[in-house]
Formats: C-alpha cells, structure tokens, sequence
C-alpha cells in the first residue's frame, strides 16, 4: 500500500459506483449491486438529500469504477476463491479491479475505511495504490450456537438462527445466514460434531433413556448419519463439512458389555482410542462419497495416525500449538489454527501480545508435549500429507483483564519445524467463541476487536505484522469504525473515538 498527503473531497450527491466497460460483471450482479448500496450506507451514514449540507461551495464528482475479470455473481465463495484486488485512487475517482466479485468485495471494504471527515464534517480520501491478496485462504470464525441460544440478529450482525421460542434452526433459517454471508463474501461451513458433544441431538429426538456419545457398534448410527449428511449437503453448499470428532468420554462405552464384544470381535483390545477411530474413518468415508471435504478436530489425528482418508485438520489444544502444526504438516495434512484464538478464556494481565508475537518459520526447538503442544501436531498432521487449520491459539471466549488482543496477533500458523511443502499445508486458521459462557448479551464486545488481531495476522504478509505495538493505532481506528458501524466492540485501551457507540 502507497498513499500520499494529496486528499480529495467527497460530496455524497456525486459519489457513485458503476461497473467498467470490461468488468464481466455488469448490472445485475446481485453481490456487487447489494454491496454498493451497502457501502454508500457505510461511508454517508448521515446523509439524507433534503438534509444534507456539503462545505463544499463546488463539490466535484467522485466515481468509484469497478472491473471484475471472471463470472461468477450467483456462485459462493470457496477454498479456490481469488480474493486479490488493485486499488488506485486519485482525484475524481478510484479504480478497483479483481479477478472474482469476492476479491471486489475486499477491496470494497478497504475503501471505505480510506474515506474520513475532518472536524467540520467534511469527507475526504488521500491518493492511495493498494495491492491486496490474503497470505491464507482459510480464516475462519465459529460460533458455537448448541451451549446459548442465539438469536438470529446476533448471528447475522457477526457473521443460523435459533427460534426464539423452539430454539430450532429451520431450514429457512439456515438459508437466510447463508445467503446474508455470501452477499458479503463469506463462507459458511457447518459442523456436527460427533461421536461426542451430541447431547443436544438427544433432546431434539425421542426420549430413549441412554446418554453419551453415540454408539459406534450398530448400524442404525451410521443409517442416521449418512441420511443427517446427505440433508446437510443439500441446505450447505460449501465443499467443506465439519465432523468434530473432539473430547469423546470412553465411560459409557466401557460400561456398555455389547461395546465391549464388538472391540472384541474387531480386534481393539481396550483400546477405545481405536473404537473411535473406526467410527470417523467410517463418517469421513460417507461425506468423501458425498464429495465433500471433512474437517476433523485434531482429536482424530492423535488417534489416527495412518487414516484412508485425507481432510483438513482443525489444531485447537493449547501449549506448545506449533510443535502440533509441525506434526500434522508433516504427515502432509492441511491446517486451520485455533489454539490461540480462543477469545472467551480468561487469562492474565496485558496478554493480548500473545496473539500477536508467534512468528511463522522461526521455530527451531520443539517441546515434548505432544497433546499439550500444537506446533508438534502440526508437524506430524502435514507429515502425514493433510490439510491442517489451526484453531488451538485463538480460543477468543477466554478472555482477561488488559490488552489482550495481543495475544491473538502474538501468534504465527506457519511457525514450526518443517518444509516448505508442510507449512503450505497449513491453510489458514479459525477463531473460536465457544458458548459455556457466551450468549447474545456479550456476543459481540467479547468477539471484536480481539477477532481483528487474528483477522489481520491471517491476511496480511508476515513481514508487515512482526509488532504488536505498531499494530495498535491501526486496531484502535478500526475499533472506531466498528462503533461507528454500530457495533459494540470493546475498547483496545485508554483513548476514546470520534463516534461512540450509542448503546442498545
């Protein structure tokens, strides 16, 4: 990015987008034309023509033109989405172009943050040139909706949505959050976590006086299951479909004597690890013959070091989380980061570096403890040739008295020992918002701007983001903007913003 001390006025009356004469999108785009309309909302939220003053005697025309290479307006973002874009701006206008509507969309976004008043109200943009592209494909959000009830208007603000009154997502629902993502450029990948964490499936379903995780042994779970997928792939179209597959409690199946004779029969011993193992290769089979993607927990890497099966595997246990990528990469599986990113923990004083300082390639020593330490999964994980998405560091419902957005920023995906082909298999990363102690009343202020600092050390190029301290003033003006965009994020620090929020 390049920009200049020479600013330009803005008047809303003669701002406008248009599309260029060599832009495959055209009127019509549904993506693009929403996001115009948006956008003007975003940048003029005060204007209304009847009462609207411009401070310029002379306001000149500003266009905003718009070229996008390939088609693809009716389509969703996927894996394969090109999100790059240029960006020029200079007197009277601005020039976008990308290859897909979503690179367009990023590059929407990063000029309405250019665009500023001063203190008489006026607007205005600098002469800017951006050249953009994300450094991973993959950054995610979850949002865990099975521990609070979530209304619909919070899903939708963050990005689904529980009835108030039955809290069940109907399909109607589920296609309402789908489409407001991908009108944003946005992916929404559904997980079901099983064998475990299925509690709340039982309570959807006839009363049968059992609890645990589902039983592995019979047909019936798998007959379930193929039909659950199989309606999942028809409401979801994303390729990618997360089976969970974490913290499974052996207890009920080492109390269950027909369990027992089936370990037996299949040759397990005692050993449940291999019971479980069984049960997802089995699951991550159904949804390959679906021709989708399984994004598993690492769970089922630690339990399965040789599966048939490749898929994405999610690093979410804290420690030592680049020993776990190193791991997981070396078995050349691809990665999403977690493990520092969990936002809802409360942890000590000024932590918030944390988040920022892990640096990518720079891990040399590797700790011992391999279901502590995700650098050492990652490894293994790629090794063994799959995709691997950190979740580990970026557990962002743990939370705690300071600045601890800096724990987000502290941490690095690709910061472990391995090669080059490894760390291409880390593919991204995912925030966490794990609902124990999280619902619709503090949702938000406790998700941003902590998720910014794991947002930006997922796009931007490692060399631009190696201090915490630079990257303050840039999250605390975009904190701002958040306010000012009415969304309830937490201060950074000390300080305050030209446009509080207003409250509820």
């Amino acid at each position: 990015m390049q920009q200049t001390a020479d600013r330009f006025p803005l008047s809303p009356r003669l701002f406008s987008f248009n599309y260029g004469r060599d832009s495959s999108a055209q009127t019509g785009c549904s993506v693009l034309d929403a996001a115009f309309k948006r956008y003007f909302s975003i940048l003029f939220p005060e204007f209304t023509k009847d009462e609207f003053f411009d401070a310029w005697s002379e306001p000149k025309s500003f266009v905003v033109t718009v070229s996008v290479k390939s088609r693809g307006c009716d389509g969703y973002p996927d894996e394969d989405s090109d999100e790059s874009y240029n960006l020029g701006v200079g007197d009277g206008q601005a020039v976008l172009r990308s290859v897909s509507v979503w690179g367009a969309l990023r590059g929407l976004e990063s000029l309405s943050q250019l665009v500023y008043q001063d203190d008489y109200g006026s607007y205005f943009i600098n002469k800017t040139e951006i050249v953009d592209f994300p450094r991973f494909a993959y950054r995610g959000l979850l949002l865990d909706s099975s521990r609070h009830y979530l209304p619909l208007h919070a899903i939708l603000k963050t990005l689904g949505a529980f009835h108030p009154f039955t809290h069940i997502y109907t399909q109607s629902d589920v296609k309402r959050v789908i489409e407001h993502a991908r009108m944003r450029g946005i992916r929404v990948v559904p997980e079901f976590d099983s064998p475990g964490h299925t509690q709340s499936w039982g309570r959807g379903s006839v009363p049968s006086g059992t609890f645990g995780p589902l039983d592995p042994t019979v047909d019936s779970t798998y007959q379930f299951m193929e039909r659950l997928l199989k309606e999942v792939k028809i409401v979801f179209p994303d390729s990618y479909l997360h089976l969970g597959g974490d913290e499974v409690s052996f207890s009920c199946w080492q109390s269950n004597p027909n369990v027992r004779k089936f370990m037996e029969k299949m040759g397990f011993g005692k050993d449940f690890t291999k019971l479980e193992s069984f049960y997802m290769e089995s699951i991550m089979n159904l949804t390959a013959a679906l021709n989708r993607t399984s994004i598993v927990w690492q769970d089922v890497f630690d339990y399965h070091e040789r599966p048939r099966s490749r898929y994405v595997v999610e690093v979410w246990k804290q420690g030592c989380y680049l020993c776990e990528m190193r791991r997981v990469t070396k078995a050349g599986l691809k990665v999403v980061l977690a493990a520092p990113f969990y936002l809802d923990l409360p942890i000590p004083t000024h932590s918030w570096a944390r988040y920022y300082n892990v640096r990518p390639l720079a891990f040399l020593v590797l700790e011992i403890w391999k279901s502590e330490h995700y650098q050492t999964e990652l490894s293994k994980m790629t090794k063994a040739g799959h995709r691997v998405l950190l979740s580990a560091p970026w557990y962002i419902n743990h939370i705690s008295y300071g600045q601890d957005w800096r724990n987000s920023y502290a941490v690095q995906p690709q910061n472990f020992s391995g090669t080059e082909e490894q760390k291409k298999l880390v593919i991204g990363g995912e925030v966490a918002m794990w609902g124990e102690y999280v619902d619709a009343t503090n949702l938000t202020p406790r998700l941003w701007p902590r998720a910014c600092a794991a947002a930006e050390r997922l796009w931007s190029n490692e060399q631009l983001t190696l201090n915490a301290d630079l990257a303050f003033p840039r999250l605390k003006e975009f904190r701002c903007e958040l306010l000012r965009r009415g969304i309830q994020a937490e201060p950074l620090f000390v300080g305050h913003c030209k446009h509080e929020y207003d409250g509820l």
